[in-house]
C-alpha cells in the first residue's frame, strides 16, 4: 500500500525511496522519550503507511510528531515491530476503498498474533468511509481525518482503554469533523532532518472541479493565520531548514489573517517568508491557474529565494474539457500566464498534472493536450488516466472512449513529457546551476548531492575538509555530465549562501 512519492533522484538509485511508510521526518526522539526511567514501559513504535499526494506525506510526519510528543513513540520502518499502525489513505483514485480494505485484510494477521496491536486509518478515504470502517473492519481501533489527526493522543488512549471490550460493543473510537484550522493549534513543535521542510499553510479546495473529491473529504478552503506560519517556518529555520515548500491543495488561494485582521494574499506570504533568516529557497504546491495572479507572477522578479521551477497544473489541453471539469479557466488564459512568467524568469521550469481519457475526451481534445505539452515544453508531468470518483460530478458524465485508447494516449502522452525531460536535462551540460547541497551520495562516497531549483538532482566531488562547510549550503555547480532524466554531475564553482 505504500506509494513512492516523486523523487528525481530515484533514477540513479543513491537515495533510499521517500515512501509512506518511511516518510522524511524527524525519528521521534524528543527529550520527553530520552528521559524515560528504567522501570517505565518500553518505547512503543509506530509505522505509518502514506498514499497520495504531499500534504498526506506532511501529514503523516504530523501524526509521528503528535505521537512523539504526546506518548514518547518512535518512528519504525519494520512493521513487524510496531505497537501502532497507521494508514494514512488518499481518495482521489479509483478504487480506493477496495485498496485500503486489501491492505486492512494483511494487517488482521498481524492483530490476531499480537492482540495488543493498535490499527488506526486517517486520511481522506478514512472521511469518506467514517464508521463504516470499523463496520466491515472491526479490529480498527482508531478512525480520523486530515482535519483530525491532532486527536490522535486522545484516540489512542480511549482505543487502550476498550481493549478488553468485545468490538461490537466498544464505543466508536472515529473523528472525521471539519473542526475549522484546529489542528494546527495543538502540533508541537516541527522537528526536522535535513534541510528542507514542507509547511502546510492551508486546508481544504473550494474549487469543485467535477472530478476531484478533495472538497468533500478536506473541506473548504481554511487558511492558517500569517503568524502562525511565520513561526513555524522560523522555528524550522532555526534548526537549519535553507529550503521551504509551501503547501496546500490550492496554495496560491491562500488569504491568511494578519494580526490587525486584514488579509494576507499568497504573493505578500511569499515576501514575507523570503524574509525569514535562513530560508534560502522557496517551493509551493499545488497551484491553480484561477488563482496565478499578476502579484505572484511580479514575485518572481524581486524574491531570488523563489526557485525558477513552477508546478501548475492545468489537467487539459482542450477548452472543452476544462469547461467539463469545471476549472472556470481557457488554455489561452494559462498560455498567457506562462509567458508572462517567463518574461521575467526566462530559465524558469515548468511541470504539470494531466488527466488523459476524460469523459467525452475525443481525438481532437487529446491532440489538443499533446499540442499544449510540445508548445510549453513541460519540464516533467504527473499524468494519469482518468478515475471516476463516487460522489464527484463527473462520475455521473457519459464515457464511450474505451481503455485502450485512454492507455494508448497516455502513453503517447508520456513519451512526448520524457523526450521533453530528457532534452531539459541534457541541456544542462555546460551551464551553472544553483543547487542546495544535502548528504553524500550513497553509491558515490567521494560525492556529495543536492537539488538544484529545476528539481534536478546533482552530483559533484569534494574532499573531506569541505563537506562541513558544503551540507547545507546553495552552491554554484558547473554541469558536466548526463547521468540519467533527473540526475546530473558537476564540479563545485563556489558557495553562495
Amino acid at each position: 500500500m505504500s506509494v513512492t512519492v516523486f523523487n528525481p533522484r530515484l533514477d540513479d538509485a543513491n537515495v533510499t525511496p521517500t515512501t509512506a511508510s518511511a516518510p522524511t521526518v524527524a525519528a521521534l526522539k524528543d527529550s520527553s522519550s530520552a528521559s524515560m526511567s528504567a522501570d517505565q514501559a518500553p518505547t512503543k513504535k509506530v509505522f505509518v503507511t502514506t498514499q497520495g499526494c504531499q500534504m498526506n506525506v506532511y501529514d503523516s510526519g504530523k501524526m509521528l510528531d503528535v505521537l512523539g510528543d504526546s506518548h514518547g513513540m518512535e518512528v519504525t520502518h519494520n512493521i513487524d515491530e510496531a505497537d501502532v499502525l497507521l494508514m494514512n489513505t488518499c481518495s482521489i483514485r479509483e478504487k480506493a476503498q477496495e485498496k485500503v480494505f486489501s491492505e486492512l485484510g494483511r494487517w488482521r494477521k498481524l492483530k490476531e498474533k499480537r492482540p495488543d496491536l493498535v490499527i488506526g486509518v486517517g486520511g481522506c478515504v478514512a472521511s469518506q468511509e467514517g464508521d463504516n470502517i470499523q463496520k466491515r473492519a472491526p479490529y480498527v481501533d482508531m478512525v480520523f481525518g486530515p482535519q483530525t489527526l491532532h486527536r490522535l493522543p486522545e484516540l489512542y488512549d480511549q482505543s487502550n482503554e476498550q481493549r478488553n471490550i468485545a468490538p461490537k460493543n466498544r464505543i466508536g473510537t472515529i473523528d472525521v469533523s471539519f473542526p475549522s484550522i484546529e489542528k494546527f493549534d495543538f502540533l508541537p513543535e516541527p522537528r526536522v532532518e535535513g534541510y528542507k521542510a514542507f509547511v502546510s499553510i492551508m486546508e481544504g479546495c473550494s474549487k469543485y472541479c467535477s472530478f476531484c473529491v478533495v472538497p468533500y473529504t478536506r473541506g473548504e478552503e481554511l487558511s492558517r493565520p500569517l503568524d502562525d506560519i511565520l513561526a513555524e517556518i522560523d522555528s524550522l529555520a532555526e534548526q537549519g531548514i535553507r529550503e521551504i515548500n509551501l503547501l496546500g491543495q490550492n496554495v496560491n488561494g491562500y488569504r491568511g489573517e494578519k494580526d490587525d485582521g486584514s488579509i494576507c494574499r499568497f504573493a505578500e506570504l511569499l515576501h514575507y517568508v523570503s524574509h525569514v533568516d535562513g530560508v534560502e529557497r522557496i517551493r509551493y504546491t499545488t497551484s491553480h491557474p484561477l488563482e496565478f495572479t499578476d502579484d505572484i507572477i511580479d514575485a518572481y522578479a524581486k524574491l531570488p529565494e523563489l526557485v525558477s521551477h513552477l508546478h501548475l497544473p492545468v489537467q487539459s489541453g482542450s477548452n472543452a474539457i476544462l469547461a467539463a471539469m469545471k476549472r472556470n479557466h481557457t488554455i489561452d488564459v494559462y498560455i498567457d500566464q506562462i509567458n508572462k512568467l517567463k518574461a521575467i524568469r526566462p530559465d524558469i521550469h515548468l511541470s504539470s498534472d494531466f488527466i488523459i481519457g476524460f469523459p467525452g475526451e475525443t481525438d481532437q481534445d487529446f491532440q489538443d493536450t499533446l499540442n499544449l505539452a510540445k508548445e510549453l515544453n513541460f519540464d516533467h508531468s504527473y499524468s494519469f488516466i482518468y478515475s471516476k470518483r463516487p460522489g464527484t460530478p463527473a462520475a455521473e458524465l457519459p464515457d464511450d472512449v474505451s481503455f485502450a485508447t485512454k492507455k494508448a494516449r497516455l502513453a503517447e502522452f508520456q513519451k512526448v513529457i520524457v523526450e521533453s525531460t530528457l532534452a531539459k536535462t541534457h541541456e544542462m551540460v555546460g551551464t551553472t546551476t544553483r543547487v542546495l547541497v544535502e548528504q553524500v551520495a550513497d553509491r558515490h562516497p567521494d560525492c556529495l548531492i543536492g537539488t538544484a531549483d529545476n528539481t534536478r538532482t546533482v552530483m559533484f566531488p569534494y574532499n573531506e575538509a569541505q563537506m562541513n562547510e558544503l551540507l547545507g549550503k546553495i552552491v554554484s555547480v558547473r554541469v558536466t555530465d548526463f547521468v540519467s532524466p533527473h540526475m546530473v554531475k558537476g564540479e563545485l564553482v563556489e558557495v553562495l549562501a
